[in-house]
């Protein structure tokens, strides 16, 4: 593992009032159980979050509050996590206790599922603070970044609607 820099340990109230936000929203044709067990499966992060190559779960089973992991990002970043929130099939959040990267200060990620008629719908927000250089292009990358965030949630979708066999769409 590369060296690893402390992360300032945020709560989850940081997803709500942190300098640079993101929140991107899909409707998926599943329940919210069965989009609990994608979260939960390690080897189905990289097929949709295009941007991890690897997800290790560092705490057993059961997950919940204090859980951790470990996540591997494409251009070396990885993150050392520990969930928030584990409130199947609701919500989840998480923060990176630590990066690779010194340039990443504070990090967090909620998940919030709503059940739908059809399936349900899935509001992603993510949530940094950085340091150096880096957050002075942060405005500029914001539409990027949703842009970016909008194609893994699409990816989602598309993996979830095969997982799952999904015929039509929501």
């Amino acid at each position: 593992m590369p060296t690893m820099h402390e992360c300032q340990l945020v709560d989850v109230d940081f997803v709500d009032t942190a300098r640079y936000r993101y929140a991107n929203s899909v409707d998926l044709a599943i329940t919210p159980e069965q989009l609990f067990e994608v979260f939960e499966d390690a080897d189905a992060w990289p097929h949709w979050a295009k941007v991890i190559t690897k997800v290790t779960w560092t705490s057993p089973p059961p997950r919940g509050v204090g859980t951790t992991r470990v996540v591997g990002m494409r251009g070396g970043l990885v993150g050392d996590e520990e969930f928030l929130l584990w409130e199947p099939p609701t919500r989840m959040a998480f923060r990176f206790n630590a990066s690779s990267e010194k340039t990443v200060r504070a990090f967090a990620e909620r998940y919030d599922v709503e059940r739908r008629p059809a399936g349900c719908r899935l509001t992603w927000t993510l949530a940094l603070d950085v340091a150096g250089p880096s957050r002075y292009f942060m405005p500029l990358g914001k539409p990027v970044m949703n842009l970016t965030f909008r194609w893994f949630l699409k990816k989602l979708r598309r993996y979830t609607d095969e997982k799952y066999g999904v015929r039509e769409a929501v």
